[in-house]
């Protein structure tokens, strides 16, 4: 069983229309709220994609180079859907996730980070493909064509069995604020699938102004996340 079928797939079988993930970015100034069915449709295309596209299938390879976004949520989701070893390292992916302003050489397609989940404003670079444009085409259901053993590498040298039991460790079940980073593998397992595999809500903010956090958890009626 995957990863996302481990910590995400029962969120599926509550309420659907629920808020899962409320993005801030303060930079920005813009704010956008995920329910569980949007954030599944997300990870459905991803998944999709990345196994038509790209032959994606358990153990293979798949670098993601992004920061703390639903977006970035709907990569890792759908990655992990099809059995994809998340890593850093763009060599040998089959495919590497990142900003637009990156450097990496390669098979790659450019998220966005549009809050709006628009894709890229012009042209992606050059060998780069437009990761909104790419997927969004793919269908919003995605059922497994193989089983996903729990030995199989999921997040750098973590297992499937290895993510999904530390997620559950950390599991929070309330609606917290969180500005951490979703570096790899701490980050990712503290700041998001610990809220998953606890039933919880996420109110992210990326570019956090310190004079509007008490606002922000004051109109989300979130807590701080917990430091684990």
């Amino acid at each position: 069983m995957s990863v996302t079928e481990a910590l995400f797939r029962p969120l599926l079988r509550g309420d659907q229309s629920r808020p899962l993930i409320t993005h801030y970015d303060d930079l920005a100034g813009t704010r956008v709220e995920l329910s569980v069915a949007t954030l599944a449709n997300w990870a459905a295309k991803t998944a999709n994609w990345l196994t038509e596209e790209f032959d994606v299938e358990p153990g293979t390879d798949v670098a993601v180079l992004l920061p703390a976004h639903w977006q970035t949520a709907g990569v890792l989701l759908g990655a992990w859907w099809c059995g994809a070893h998340v890593t850093t390292d763009p060599t040998g992916a089959a495919i590497t996730l990142t900003t637009v302003d990156s450097t990496v050489t390669g098979p790659r397609a450019v998220v966005s980070l549009d809050p709006m989940g628009m894709g890229l404003r012009g042209d992606p670079p050059a060998g780069a493909l437009d990761y909104i444009a790419e997927s969004r085409i793919f269908g919003d259901d995605f059922t497994p064509f193989v089983d996903v053993p729990g030995d199989t590498p999921a997040l750098l040298d973590l297992t499937v069995d290895d993510v999904v039991k530390t997620a559950r460790a950390k599991a929070v079940n309330a609606r917290v604020l969180s500005t951490q980073d979703w570096n790899f593998p701490d980050g990712v397992l503290s700041g998001l699938l610990a809220v998953l595999a606890g039933g919880g809500s996420l109110v992210q903010v990326t570019h956090p102004d310190p004079a509007k956090l008490d606002a922000h958890r004051t109109a989300e009626r979130a807590v701080p996340i917990p430091e684990v």
